[in-house]
């Protein structure tokens, strides 16, 4: 007897609209963060090398905002928070709390 076969469907082609949309964390630029303390906040939520850290603190400082993750909606809305929770910059004294982030659908590429 020859062996069990599975009927076939025809190969299926995984496209982008199968998956799970993605979302990026996005943090905001503010005036009561030092550049030391963004490094610090992204090496210890997000494992980003200083190196990589610090062109993230050039691109706020110049363009307001700056894409530190890009996840699926679960892990960018972690991610936010955590950002949210990680305190005030204390070299800075007049500095309140966080910085401010916020979670935005990526664009389809």
């Amino acid at each position: 007897m020859p062996p069990a076969t599975l009927p076939t469907t025809g190969t299926t082609k995984h496209t982008r609209d199968q998956h799970a949309p993605l979302y990026n964390v996005v943090l905001l630029n503010d005036d009561d963060h030092t550049a030391e303390y963004v490094i610090e906040m992204l090496e210890k939520l997000f494992a980003i090398a200083a190196p990589e850290a610090w062109k993230h603190v050039v691109e706020v400082d110049s363009t307001g905002r700056t894409i530190v993750m890009t996840c699926d909606l679960q892990a960018a809305e972690f991610g936010r928070d955590q950002i949210h929770a990680f305190g005030a910059d204390w070299r800075i004294a007049q500095c309140k709390g966080s910085m401010s982030a916020i979670v935005e659908p990526c664009p389809e590429a």
